[in-house]
């Protein structure tokens, strides 16, 4: 996981700036390395396009403007890990920016797919809190917990407590994977149920569109298994034999650097910015 399970051995928090970088701690550069490289142009493109207009609106996409901050701030995070490798005076920086990426990630997406859940399950509920000052009120108690969470992971791991840690990383993940994988699973099933009898061509659109939200649906839901399913597991076993090994986390680690390019691409395919790359 980006930076969240990069709980870096103890030594590493005392003599980072001798210590010998062996084939383990390269591959985990080179990870984190190629997020920084392409996660940050790509979420800022996002971002970008969010703040313009040129998607649905700042106010309909809000939570995932915010998710592209916070997946900015992860981008740079990365750059931070390398740079604490040789100069020990990122490292306080890099301890903070960690809870951006245990709660952070986890937490805006989490709004996302309430958010969803609302729109079709509950129409007439997301219609009466569709209004922006909602969104604003709902990412502000989350950029709060947020930075508490930076706090506690920089206090957690500056006193090199690598297992309380992973407990903490623990719980946040099955609480929110528990709550966006019930949401995502009574999306899909909403979405399966045929509408009411309407003229055909009608029908035929809304078939349409909903077989579009559910194949987004489905690809949202299985990104979410394949982000915080391999981490909760490594997790679980390094709680349970009290020891961390960067070889055994490396799984969950790719699992969640390739899962973060998947919103983003989304987002850009939803909007015909990849129209160009299909075109003959």
């Amino acid at each position: 996981m980006i930076n969240s399970v990069n709980f870096t051995a103890p030594e590493a928090f005392t003599n980072s700036t001798t210590q010998t970088i062996g084939l383990p701690e390269s591959l985990e550069i080179c990870v984190y390395f190629i997020y920084f490289l392409f996660g940050l142009p790509l979420h800022s493109y996002v971002l970008w396009l969010i703040i313009t207009g040129t998607g649905s609106g700042v106010a309909s996409e809000f939570f995932n403007l915010n998710l592209s901050v916070c997946e900015i701030a992860n981008s740079l995070n990365c750059f931070f890990f390398v740079l604490s490798i040789w100069f020990s005076s990122h490292l306080t920086l890099k301890l903070f920016l960690i809870g951006l990426s245990v709660t952070g990630r986890p937490l805006f997406q989490c709004l996302m797919c309430v958010e969803r859940y609302l729109a079709v399950v509950h129409p007439v509920t997301f219609l009466k809190f569709k209004p922006l000052r909602y969104r604003v009120i709902c990412c502000t108690v989350a950029w709060i917990m947020t930075l508490g969470s930076c706090l506690c992971c920089m206090l957690i791991l500056v006193s090199v407590n690598i297992i309380a840690h992973t407990r903490f990383v623990l719980l946040q993940f099955i609480f929110f994977l528990s709550i966006q994988l019930f949401c995502c699973f009574a999306v899909l099933r909403a979405l399966k149920q045929s509408g009411p009898g309407e003229r055909r061509r009608e029908r035929e659109e809304e078939n349409n569109m909903k077989r579009r939200a559910f194949y987004l649906i489905l690809i949202t839901t299985v990104t979410l298994v394949i982000t915080y399913v391999p981490v909760s597991i490594s997790a679980f076993f390094t709680i349970l034999g009290q020891q961390y090994s960067l070889l055994f986390w490396y799984p969950a680690l790719f699992c969640y650097v390739l899962a973060g390019f998947v919103q983003p691409v989304l987002y850009l395919h939803q909007g015909g910015k990849f129209s160009c790359l299909c075109s003959p």
